[in-house]
This record gives structure tokens, C-alpha cells and sequence, in this order.
């Protein structure tokens, strides 16, 4: 049975945790105990709201990664904001060796930490940037300093890029490598174009090399056929999945969950939704007819449902890959939805007001923690 939060209208954001404005000099006090994120819900405690707001006033954020308890949240323009359990959130920027091109749906999007973070202080990210009057995609190696984030060197550059279908999510797998989504561009040949690294899921060696056993002997295509790839998420048993955003305008929607298999085409442009040829592989779910929901990050929850946050449709989704059941919404009404995360039996979740195509309210762009039901 589908369930969703009843949201409450009487949310105090100014005195939640983790608020700072923009403009605001990095860092900030703790909120006040009331708001912190036990009041979600402990264990043996019935949750008061449907979420608490860990941080908010953020800038287009984009992805969620974990150290710990902490949390820590890039941003469009090209920062990296920390969370503290305490709620104190602190602002860096990022410098890198190629600016940040942020317009449209480009900018400083994946972000993941390196697995050994707590020693090296390393992460990985994705960002957008101009090379001879054409936008481009890149992958770098990061490391977290005092005062800023700054490139240690990058790992693949020249993936095309564009102000629309640039990809952009980062995951680090379960075997270790580095996950990358990229989308067609606005080219839609690219997708099907394995000599391009465009329309792609991409996998690297941690150090950016190609590992000896992706599925095209030399090569960081892992699979092809996408339009435009944001989630990315494994299963307990190593199962991989992606959530990515179908066509626009007419026929539109068509919006697809997959089963990503190592060398698999997954049809675009050739085919959508139901359509099917062989060699293609289908998708496990498509949302059909518009309206679209627009799927941008993907988790898995500890149950082996797949979540998922969602632009255009603007609710947090639930999906039982087993099952193949309709889609069922978890968080409605904080507008669009850009990342997830699944952690202890709640789901992180970024909202994505500020990107120029949402309705922002006074508070956003927010982190919130749902209890999970």
C-alpha cells in the first residue's frame, strides 16, 4: 500500500539544525536540542514530524556522501558543504584546475569520498568546464585542506558535456572501482557511440586507470545506451541499478529504473519505455506517458528497496526490484528532490529548489532525515 509523510505546515525552519544563509562566512552554531536529528525518531521514540532539517539555506546541492556521522553535500557552483553531527554545517570551496562551468543542469555535481577518506582525506568528483568553446565533463581526485577542497590531479577529462544531459553522479561500487554516469549531451548518437564517453556508465580504477576487466578491452565504458543516467545503487548482493531521465517534450516521460549488466546496451535512442530490440536490454520499470518524474538519486535501503529522489515529480520514491511494483511515494510537497541516501533506517534527502527550475522557499535548499517506514 502506498504511504507518504503528512507534511506539517507549522516547521520552524530558522531555528532548525545546520542553518546558514547565503553569503554566510562558513560554519555555524549547533540548533537548539529540540531540533536535532534523535528527534527523528530514536529507537523506541515515535518521530514528532515527518523529518528534521540537518542543514538548509544550501546553494543547488547535488550529492551526499558519508564520513561517519558526518555528512557532507556538493554544490553546483563548486563547494562542498560538512554537516557535524552537531548540526554545525561549514562551507569550502573547491579549487580546481579547470573552472567550473555551472548553467543549465552543468556545474560541480558527483561527489563521493574515497573509501580510505579518514586517512587521506580524498574524494572523488565530477564537474563540467570549458575547453576550446565546448563544455566538457571531467572526473578529479580531491583532497579536503583547512580552509578548502583542492584537485590533486584529474582522472579523466573530455567526456562531452553540455547545459543539459550531463550525467554526473559518482559512486564508489562494490568491488571498489569508481562509478561515473554521463549523459548524451544533447547528442543523442553519443549514447549509442562506444568510441564516446558521452550516454555512458563509466568505471575507473581508483588511481583513473581502466580496470583489465571492463567489458571493452581498453576502455571506461562499463555500459552504454543512457540519455540520461543520475542514481546509481547496489543491492546487498552486489546487484547494480541506475535511474535515469527519458525523453522530453513528445512522446516525454518514460523515465526508467535498470538492472545494469557489465557491457549491456540499454536501447537510447533507438528505443524507450516498452519498445524492444534484440540485443537491448530493457528496462525493470518506465513511468510511462508524461508527466515525468525526472529520477535523480538513487539509494538502497536496507530492506533491498531501491529509493529514489525525483526533480519533476517532486516525491521520494520506493521500488522493490523484486516485486516490479508501481512506484511507491515516501515524501511529497518539499519540491524537487535531487539526492538520497539510506543510513541506519532513515533516508537523507536533498532538496533542489535553487537550481533554477524549482519554486525555492525562504529556507532552501535543505538536507532533511526521514525515518523510514
Amino acid at each position: 500500500m502506498a504511504m507518504y509523510f503528512k507534511l506539517l505546515a507549522a516547521l520552524a525552519a530558522a531555528t532548525l539544525a545546520g542553518c546558514f544563509g547565503p553569503g554566510a562566512e562558513p560554519g555555524g552554531a549547533p540548533a537548539p536540542d529540540a531540533h536535532r536529528p534523535a528527534d527523528a525518531g530514536d529507537a523506541g521514540t515515535p518521530a514528532a514530524e515527518p523529518y528534521v532539517v540537518l542543514a538548509e539555506k544550501l546553494r543547488a546541492p547535488w550529492a551526499i556522501a558519508f564520513d561517519g556521522e558526518t555528512i557532507y553535500v556538493s554544490e553546483r557552483e563548486g563547494s562542498v558543504v560538512r554537516v557535524e553531527p552537531d548540526g554545525t554545517a561549514t562551507r569550502k570551496p573547491v579549487r580546481l584546475q579547470a573552472g567550473v562551468a555551472a548553467s543549465g543542469e552543468s556545474g560541480f555535481l558527483g561527489f563521493a569520498l574515497a573509501p580510505n577518506f579518514a586517512e587521506t582525506k580524498a574524494a572523488y568528483a565530477y564537474h563540467t568546464y570549458e575547453a576550446n568553446g565546448a563544455m566538457r565533463n571531467r572526473v578529479v581526485l580531491l583532497e579536503e585542506r583547512e580552509t578548502e577542497w583542492v584537485e590533486l590531479r584529474p582522472l579523466l577529462e573530455g567526456i562531452p558535456g553540455s547545459r543539459i544531459h550531463d550525467g554526473g553522479r559518482i559512486a564508489i561500487g562494490p568491488d571498489g572501482h569508481v562509478y561515473v554516469t554521463t549523459g548524451d549531451a544533447g547528442e543523442e548518437a553519443y549514447a549509442q557511440d562506444r568510441s564516446s564517453l558521452a550516454g555512458k556508465i563509466l568505471r575507473l580504477a581508483p588511481d583513473g586507470s581502466v580496470p583489465e576487466d571492463n567489458p571493452f578491452p581498453g576502455s571506461y565504458v562499463y555500459s552504454y545506451g543512457h540519455r540520461n543516467p543520475q542514481g546509481l545503487a547496489w543491492s546487498a548482493d552486489g546487484a547494480m541499478y541506475a535511474a535515469e531521465h527519458g525523453p522530453s517534450g513528445r512522446p516525454g516521460g518514460h523515465d526508467e529504473i535498470n538492472a545494469i549488466e557489465a557491457g549491456g546496451n540499454y536501447g537510447w535512442p533507438k528505443v524507450y519505455g516498452d519498445e524492444n530490440e534484440p540485443g537491448l536490454i530493457a528496462p525493470l520499470y518506465h513511468s510511462g506517458e508524461p508527466p515525468a518524474i525526472a529520477p535523480s538519486g538513487a539509494a538502497m535501503g536496507e530492506d533491498g528497496r531501491l529509493l529514489l529522489a525525483t526533480l519533476r515529480g517532486e516525491t521520494l520514491f520506493r521500488f522493490d526490484p523484486a516485486a516490479l511494483e508501481r512506484l511507491e511515494p515516501l515524501l511529497e510537497g518539499e519540491g524537487r528532490l535531487r539526492d538520497v541516501a539510506a543510513k541506519g533506517g532513515f533516508a537523507y534527502v536533498l532538496t533542489n529548489n535553487t537550481d533554477g527550475r524549482g519554486t525555492p522557499g525562504p529556507s532552501d535548499d535543505r538536507l532533511l532525515k526521514v525515518r523510514l517506514p
